[in-house]
């Protein structure tokens, strides 16, 4: 069985999730994990799925491209089955004044102690800045990393908060 991921991206519109799903549906691939989002007017998509042949969803999802709007790729990935948690769920937040450089300095913290992001977003709201990120973390590092990113929020002039978080369950 292969397993895919794609991305669409382009203009936002109306029924861009529905037309994939149902060029995929169409094809029998099972979609197993997907985010979507909407950024600044433009539509983001990346899905993982299991079934079908790169050209065959290559081919199937033209018609969604041919107007130049969207564009989708399409590329074969190495099945690892569910991937296991590296560490301790923790949510961070941070907010404050758009500045350069946030993400960069909030991240490299996390890299420095061997984290993990899982998911991350990021929102530009008037001046203010919003960052949200689902990280994982290994049990021992929660101190070290909070003391970290205390020193980067005082450095950017921003708001970071890092606290554990409860288990998805689903």
């Amino acid at each position: 069985m292969n397993e895919l991921a794609i991305t669409v991206i382009g203009q936002d519109r109306p029924g861009i999730v529905a037309d994939v799903a149902e060029v995929l549906a169409g094809l029998g691939a099972n979609l197993t994990d997907s985010t979507m989002t909407r950024l600044r007017g433009h539509f983001a998509m990346t899905l993982v799925c299991s079934g079908p042949a790169v050209a065959d969803v290559e081919t199937a999802l033209e018609p969604l491209t041919a107007d130049g709007q969207l564009l989708a790729t399409v590329r074969a990935v190495r099945s690892d089955g569910q991937a296991s948690q590296a560490g301790e769920p923790y949510l961070m937040s941070v907010y404050g004044a758009d500045r350069l450089g946030i993400v960069a300095a909030v991240t490299r913290v996390l890299a420095e102690s061997g984290g993990s992001v899982t998911d991350l977003t990021t929102r530009l709201t008037g001046p203010l800045y919003v960052l949200i990120a689902e990280v994982e973390l290994a049990p021992d590092v929660e101190e070290q990393v909070s003391a970290r990113l205390a020193e980067v929020a005082a450095r950017l002039d921003v708001e970071v908060t890092l606290r554990r978080s409860e288990s998805d369950v689903l």
